[in-house]
């Protein structure tokens, strides 16, 4: 008699992590999915590490998770990914802008949404835009709203850090076609 070794027991696919309260990612961004979002593009000016080089850079980032938080004061709210690029810089440069996209935008959204993407100097390129007057950041033109911020607070929350800001300069640069939203994993039109 042959001493063969046990069969293997079935591969069973990859779960998303469940956590203590019993939801598991994969979960959580299902239900999430159906929250329709408006989309907008953050945008910080970098300063130049030596003041005698060059300017600096243009960063940028697109969000869902951006929303109003008071009227008296303005104060806006975006989330941003720890680590990510945006966070690091907020962390140490507090002024910062916001353009909501329009429908017709949606382009600019996926460019800066990429992961492993080009220099942010390159995505800019072919982006019509105006730097901010209050704080150096790039505006996009055509986009529905702009507003200028500056960081007033910076809360830790989970994966991610609350950035919330004072609105320093709204501008409605144009009244042409509707919003660009985020619903169920893509990129949708009202109506």
């Amino acid at each position: 008699m042959l001493n063969t070794p046990p069969p293997a027991p079935p591969a069973t696919p990859p779960t998303s992590p469940v956590h203590a309260e019993g939801v598991s990612n994969d979960e959580f961004r299902a239900a999430m999915s159906r929250l329709a979002a408006g989309v907008v593009l953050v945008t910080a000016h970098e300063p130049a590490l030596d003041p005698d080089g060059p300017g600096g850079d243009d960063i940028g980032m697109t969000a869902t998770a951006f929303m109003s938080v008071s009227l008296d004061p303005p104060l806006v709210m975006v989330s941003l990914r720890d680590g990510s690029r945006m966070d690091d810089l907020l962390a140490e440069q507090p002024l910062w802008a916001v353009s909501v996209l329009s429908e017709s935008q949606r382009h600019i959204a996926g460019r800066f949404a990429m992961k492993g993407r080009i220099s942010d100097r390159l995505l800019f390129e072919d982006i019509p835009y105006v730097r901010g007057e209050a704080s150096g950041a790039l505006l996009v033109r055509g986009s529905l709203a702009t507003l200028e911020v500056r960081t007033e607070q910076r809360v830790p929350a989970g994966d991610h850090t609350l950035v919330i800001g004072r609105v320093l300069t709204a501008g409605l640069p144009s009244g042409d076609g509707g919003p660009l939203t985020y619903f169920k994993g893509r990129y949708r039109q009202l109506g």
